[in-house]
């Protein structure tokens, strides 16, 4: 079942993730890409763009294409990167029939809760990689450096106010899912509404990210990620031979 955030919420998106906050998250993005060789200019695919948060930056360095699941997501990626491509699919499934010189799977990811679905999106992402690209897999969280915490989020656009509780937790130690609560009081019109949303999402080892990784094509190394220390310490960096 689609989270409610990213289906009847949605018009609510933007005072929970202003795309202004992902300034910083999109520059250390577009530097390993670079760092990897995808050129200025080049092309970028994004699998799971969500609201274009990342996209309204990287696209000033890269020409994107922005696909994700969710209609009412790309809606509003529309609105935000009217001179992006957007394209409606799922990261296990997508072929479009052409290569990109990137390709940037961020915190999407982590809605694959199997080794088998993560393997199909690594697949994806290969099958978009042209030889010679680059692409960068950017979890929130690996089950190293995974605990548990709660952020609390406020937003208003003068219509409208948000509050949030995010409570991130592991009902299960041994399997290889956490989840994320989402707590919403919503105010509008003189009304506030309370809505619940959960999120199951995947957690994966390390070494099970480069297993995969590898096992799809990619030569895989670790680089920092420095722009935040409450999420996982590190992200993916894959190289297609040429």
């Amino acid at each position: 079942m689609q989270p409610v955030l990213y289906g009847a919420l949605t018009p609510w998106y933007h005072l929970l993730d202003p795309a202004a906050d992902h300034a910083d998250e999109a520059a250390a993005y577009a530097a390993a890409l670079a760092r990897a060789g995808a050129p200025e200019g080049g092309t970028l695919l994004e699998l799971g763009a969500g609201a274009g948060g990342n996209a309204s930056f990287i696209k000033r360095r890269f020409r994107c294409t922005l696909t994700d699941l969710s209609p009412a997501m790309l809606a509003l990626s529309r609105a935000l990167n009217p001179d992006c491509e957007h394209l409606a699919g799922d990261m296990r499934t997508l072929r479009l029939g052409r290569a990109f010189d990137a390709v940037l799977v961020h915190d999407a990811v982590c809605y694959m809760t199997t080794r088998a679905e993560l393997a199909a999106a690594a697949a994806t992402a290969f099958a978009h990689t042209r030889p010679g690209g680059a692409a960068l897999f950017a979890p929130d969280f690996v089950r190293e450096s995974f605990r548990e915490r709660s952020e609390l989020y406020a937003g208003d656009d003068g219509a409208r106010a948000l509050r949030c509780l995010e409570w991130t937790w592991d009902p299960d130690p041994a399997d290889d899912t956490y989840a994320v609560e989402y707590a919403f009081l919503l105010r509008a019109q003189g009304e506030v509404k309370a809505v619940h949303d959960r999120h199951v999402e995947g957690l994966f080892a390390r070494a099970t990210w480069i297993e995969i990784l590898s096992a799809a094509g990619y030569r895989v190394e670790l680089v920092d990620r420095p722009f935040d220390d409450t999420t996982t310490d590190s992200i993916f960096l894959c190289r297609r031979p040429a």
